[in-house]
């Protein structure tokens, strides 16, 4: 534990402070130190960082389940994640962090699987493990665990669960997130230690997932399922998509069959994913925070540049990049500005790099 990282998980447990308002504290004021310094007074007193002490506790709980933090600008942190709209500022990991390879490949689908799919779903493990692809997925029942367990036949794994790291969901999956831990994988929590299963962790656990590999595979998955958001969410950030096909009779098909039908690859082996996989994942951050020795001052911005930006937005969408070349300011005034704006209500930031007036203004 250094001070940098216990403030840094003080900065990213703060009620009220998402992903994107954190990088934009820290490209702002340089280090987390500084921004949780000025973060009370900065915000109106609207954000007020936890108790150090709590942020102790919980980097304690952490090491003393043999795990670790990794945090959003720090050289630990995996690059494909930093491709995300809103990567988790910090992230716990059991396991070994090399496991998070930037080839890796993404196999999820029902949890109400047929035996059929699970063998599939194993199957493909086993044979990409062989290739020297990571296999990922959310460790559910059925297709999540078969993949899972096929993986760490021939190579490693990587479950990324909605809960806690203390609380293994399903419970019945304690025992195999111990497996993937000790056996070279890895188990990665954005949520804190003592987090429920709740309904809305699932799908930020799914953004995780697509962003961590190259391709996402999914197996028997049904219309409007967890699986399919998965899939969307890889779309968005240029992954690859597979879908294997299964019984049109079955309900639990018609989404994977649906996905062959908007264009995913046709699967049924290794071999129809090995070949359709990029050389390299991209792995360009949509947002790049200052260097962490760069502890520049908040910017002074003068009433007259800020009232320029804020005369460029309304409630329809617009990109930072436009805002820039409208203003003729810099890009880090620009962003500053709108991070005041966006503390005080006024602006929501959206996926693209885009902005728009809340209606609050």
């Amino acid at each position: 534990m250094t001070a940098d990282t216990l403030d840094r998980l003080r900065l990213a447990r703060t009620e009220g402070l998402g992903p994107q308002i954190f990088q934009r504290l820290l490209a702002r004021f340089g280090t987390a130190r500084a921004a949780l310094e000025a973060l009370p007074d900065f915000s109106k007193g609207k954000l007020v960082p936890p108790a150090a002490s709590l942020a102790e506790r919980e980097m304690a709980a952490v090491a003393k389940l043999g795990g670790r933090f990794l945090f959003l600008g720090l050289p630990s942190y995996p690059p494909l994640l930093e491709t995300l709209y809103d990567p988790p500022p910090a992230i716990a990991l059991l396991g070994d962090p090399a496991a998070l390879a930037p080839r890796a490949v993404a196999i999820v689908g029902a949890r109400s699987a047929s035996t059929a799919g699970r063998r599939v779903a194993d199957a493909l493990a086993v044979d990409l493990a062989k290739a020297g692809l990571v296999i990922v997925s959310g460790m559910a029942r059925g297709i999540d665990a078969a993949a899972h367990l096929g993986a760490m036949r021939e190579g490693r794994t990587v479950a990324v669960v909605a809960t806690g790291l203390d609380r293994p969901y399903p419970a019945e999956h304690a025992a195999l997130q111990a497996r993937i831990a000790a056996e070279g994988g890895a188990v990665l929590a954005e949520a804190p230690l003592g987090t429920a299963p709740l309904a809305q962790h699932f799908p930020r656990r799914n953004r995780i997932v697509a962003a961590l590999a190259m391709g996402i595979v999914v197996v028997e998955a049904a219309q409007r399922s967890g699986s399919l958001i998965t899939a969307r969410l890889g779309l968005e950030l240029g992954r690859e998509l597979f879908a294997v096909p299964g019984n049109p009779l079955e309900l639990r098909c018609r989404g994977s069959n649906d996905l062959i039908r908007q264009g995913a690859h046709i699967t049924e082996s290794a071999e129809d994913v090995l070949p359709n996989l990029p050389e390299a994942p991209h792995a360009e951050p949509l947002f790049t925070p200052r260097p962490e020795h760069d502890a520049s001052p908040a910017l002074a911005l003068p009433p007259g540049e800020a009232g320029q930006v804020f005369e460029l937005l309304g409630t329809a969408a617009i990109a930072v990049d436009e805002v820039v070349r409208r203003c003729h300011l810099s890009p880090s005034a620009v962003q500053a500005i709108l991070l005041d704006l966006e503390l005080a209500g006024q602006i929501e930031m959206l996926p693209g790099n885009r902005v728009a007036l809340t209606g609050q203004a």
